[in-house]
């Protein structure tokens, strides 16, 4: 099981995000991938990521499990990421 985590450099949320992230480190066990929709249009239309930040939760054949589209704060990430 892994996160995918769409953003794209303009995006003020996803900078957030990744913040967000960053400080919650320690915390997070799960891989996190992430996937630029601009450099990565495909991927992102193959996950028909429609805004960002859009975090995905998939597992080992990247088969959706659940998502997330817009800006979790931390205790909300946590409880997302427990599945």
């Amino acid at each position: 099981m892994k996160v995918l985590k769409f953003y794209a450099d303009w995006c003020g949320p996803c900078k957030t995000q990744t913040q967000i992230i960053k400080n919650a480190g320690d915390k997070i066990t799960t891989p996190i991938t992430e996937v630029n929709i601009d450099e990565n249009i495909a991927y992102a239309v193959d996950f028909n990521v429609r805004s960002v930040p859009t975090l995905v939760i998939v597992d080992e054949n990247e088969n959706e499990i659940k998502r997330h589209v817009g800006l979790l704060k931390e205790n909300e990430l946590l409880e997302f990421l427990k599945g």
